[in-house]
């Protein structure tokens, strides 16, 4: 089976700190959705960005899709930051404008009917949304490209408990069977018993991976209780 992302002694330095130390991992190409889990400061953030291109390095591998990242790995990566990239400025028709014009892969219609479902009306300036309307459209934005891998940096992170709901239903219901997708939270109770696989990463190197319920029956816990236990000392 192909994988769609492989790491090989991956490591990210910022001066004097190692964000990443000697990352080795695969992920398969199997539609799967995989959990990243770590404190803050744990490196998840920066492994994220190296794998949609936005940090280089300081040495090994990355692949994304068999091949390394740049313009080919970005055709097919979809990434969802933990601060969205929406322009205020913008109205929601011109944003999708936008991503029509810088996504070959962007379905406007899926997005449209995601939009309506919504209730956001094309004309709407962006600045005028609540907090959680713009982190419900950028999903809708992420979700409607039509890509092999798709990247979700804290999707419920800091909305309420319903929209929180919303999201979790959203990104379920319009995942297509053949992506596979890596979600970073802390709200990991709430979404557990959708990963198919969970990489546990502190102070910047893996301590555990795996498939989800492999890892439930050794431990005889769940991925919550698991998380809690690695990472008592560290301050999420």
């Amino acid at each position: 089976m192909k994988n769609i992302i492989e790491c090989e002694n991956l490591c990210k330095k910022y001066k004097e700190t190692e964000a990443l130390k000697n990352v080795s991992l695969t992920v398969p190409c199997d539609g799967g959705i995989v959990g990243l889990l770590g404190s803050n400061g744990s490196g998840k953030t920066t492994l994220i960005k190296i794998l949609t291109g936005l940090l280089t390095p300081s040495s090994g591998t990355v692949r994304v899709d068999e091949k390394e990242i740049g313009v080919q790995t970005k055709a097919v990566v979809s990434y969802l930051s933990d601060a969205h990239s929406l322009n205020d400025g913008f109205t929601i028709l011109q944003q999708l404008d936008y991503f029509c014009d810088f996504f070959n892969d962007f379905d406007r219609k899926k997005a449209e009917g995601m939009l309506a479902d919504l209730g956001l009306k094309q004309k709407q300036k962006i600045k005028t949304l609540s907090k959680g309307m713009k982190e419900k459209l950028a999903l809708a934005l992420t979700l409607s490209r039509n890509a092999k891998l798709f990247i979700l940096d804290e999707p419920i992170a800091g909305v309420d408990p319903a929209a929180r709901d919303y999201i979790l239903s959203t990104i379920l219901s319009h995942k297509s069977r053949e992506a596979t997708m890596l979600i970073s939270t802390h709200l990991i109770s709430e979404i557990e018993h959708y990963f198919d696989y969970v990489i546990f990463l502190k102070q910047g190197e893996v301590v555990l991976s795996g498939k989800a319920e492999e890892i439930r029956e050794r431990e005889q816990k769940s991925i919550d209780a698991l998380f809690r236990e690695v990472f008592k000392w560290t301050v999420c």
